[in-house]
This record gives C-alpha cells, sequence and structure tokens, in this order.
C-alpha cells in the first residue's frame, strides 16, 4: 500500500478506533461468539453465524486501520498561496471562455486524505478527481477534470 497523507486529528481518531476495536470490539465479539456455541449445533444455528461474520468484519477492519496506520504521512495544513493537503478553496464554476456560469454557486471545499473525505461537509479526497485537479493550483488558476457528466472547468477564487 503507498503512502497515505493524513491530518494529525485523522491519524489520532483511527488510533483510538483500532484500539477500541482491538479491546472492547474484540472480547464483546468473543463473548457473542461463546454464548451462540452454548446453544449447541452450530451448522444451523443462526447466532453462532452471525457473532462469525461480526468478528470477521471486526478483523477486516482492525487489518484496514493497522496498514492505513502503517503507511500513513500526517501533514499539517499549510497557510501557503499554493493548494496542498490541509487547504480550504473556494471555487466557482466557468463557462468554456471563462466567464461564471450564471446561476452558479461558489462553493468551497477542505483538501483531505482519503479516510476523511465527506463531500458533504465539503471535505474532498487529494485522490478524488477534483482534489488532484486542485492540488499544486493558486489562486485566479482555472483548471478542469473529469466527471461522469463530461469535463467541468472552475476557477479558485480564494485559498485559505
Amino acid at each position: 500500500m503507498a503512502e497515505e497523507l493524513i491530518s494529525q486529528e485523522k491519524f489520532e481518531e483511527l488510533t483510538k478506533e483500532l484500539e477500541e476495536l482491538r479491546t472492547t470490539r474484540r472480547r464483546e465479539v468473543a463473548e457473542q461468539l461463546e454464548y451462540a456455541r452454548s446453544l449447541g449445533d452450530l451448522s444451523e444455528n443462526a447466532e453462532y453465524q452471525e457473532a462469525r461474520e461480526l468478528q470477521a468484519a471486526v478483523e477486516e477492519r482492525i487489518g484496514k486501520l493497522e496498514q492505513i496506520l502503517k503507511n500513513a504521512k500526517i501533514v499539517r495544513g499549510s497557510k501557503s498561496d499554493i493548494i496542498g493537503m490541509g487547504s480550504t478553496v473556494s471555487v466557482q464554476r466557468i463557462a468554456s471562455k471563462g466567464a461564471p456560469v450564471a446561476g452558479e454557486e461558489k462553493y468551497t471545499y477542505t483538501i483531505v486524505g482519503a479516510e476523511e473525505a465527506d463531500i458533504i461537509s465539503g471535505k474532498v479526497s487529494y485522490h478524488s478527481p477534483l482534489g488532484s485537479a486542485l492540488m499544486g493550483k493558486k489562486k485566479a488558476d482555472e483548471f478542469s477534470f473529469h466527471t461522469p457528466k463530461g469535463t467541468q472547468r472552475y476557477k479558485i477564487l480564494k485559498i485559505e
């Protein structure tokens, strides 16, 4: 797995989740398995099958978190004129001639790592088409990226 850029806050959140899974959640699942075993015939025991599936899901998440944290590179937002991880950017869609599209709103996004991405709260991954198109750009730059609806063109209004 390649190096994954991540904020300090997200690193701490994932570390806490991993610790919770390793200790509390594993124990809870083990207790559920033990109870299900006590019910008898395992081949027709729905509780046992559910507990096994839950155990597999917990172990899979633990493995994923360990991999992410192992390959994480913690980055801090920079107050720079160039867009990078942690930058908050305001953009507006433009027409092919560079003029704003009539009635088009301005959008504000924060560039984050893949684990932190949440488009509803304005956080886009630097791996996403929009995020990767923004990386390295400056205020007033125009850029485009491809979406299922076709190529979109935007202008950078502000970088925080």
